[in-house]
């Protein structure tokens, strides 16, 4: 897992990152915990340029909540609560995750979406109630891109230290990631199996 995320980014550059990030947000199982310190590993190698690797991830990430944020903008709390009731099944999405994503957010108000970008169970979904207490786009995106960089440039300097250790660490670092991704997808799979369908007026 490890050779084929450095191999994607090698070969797609910085659309590769962003791309990786994008899907980040909207399917679990490839975490940015393994994607930006890959992907800071093959900028430290030379083939990218670290600066350019923290803008791609940067940009795939915001871009990846966006379609939430858009959600809770046009939705209503409780019609996306039952949308999420009837089709979050291969989203690994329940009711549950939004209002958890609501309170987070009513609880901290806009620094909710800075520190939610840093918390990997409210990463994605922490933009939905952004968007249906009417926060506005360029204070949304300013939160968004503040705290995606912060956390992305942290993964992506763990790579710069990676790859000074990588002929350390290359033993075990492909088996160590194949277990993380393992262990996602069965997350992943077990919430889809086990997703109980909700009956809610729309």
């Amino acid at each position: 897992m490890a050779n084929w995320i450095i191999e994607f980014i090698g070969q797609q550059g910085y659309l590769g990152v962003a791309l990786l990030m994008i899907l980040e947000n909207v399917f679990p199982p490839i975490p940015s915990e393994l994607i930006m310190p890959f992907a800071g590993f093959v900028a430290a190698r030379g083939d990218l340029n670290g600066v350019g690797v923290l803008l791609a991830g940067t940009v795939g990430s915001v871009l990846g909540t966006m379609p939430w944020y858009v959600a809770g903008r046009f939705l209503s709390v409780d019609r996306l609560k039952a949308w999420a009731g009837r089709h979050g099944r291969w989203l690994a999405m329940s009711p549950g995750d939004i209002e958890q994503a609501e309170h987070w957010f009513r609880r901290r108000g806009e620094r909710a979406v800075f520190l939610g970008r840093m918390v990997p169970a409210v990463r994605s979904v922490i933009s939905a109630p952004a968007g249906i207490v009417g926060m506005g786009l360029p204070r949304f995106l300013a939160w968004s891109i503040a705290g995606s960089m912060l956390w992305v440039g942290a993964l992506v300097a763990l790579g710069y230290l990676l790859e000074d250790q990588y002929d350390r660490v290359a033993q075990w670092i492909d088996p160590v990631s194949k277990i993380i991704v393992g262990v996602a997808v069965i997350a992943y799979l077990w919430r889809v199996v086990t997703f109980k369908k909700v009956d809610e007026t729309a």
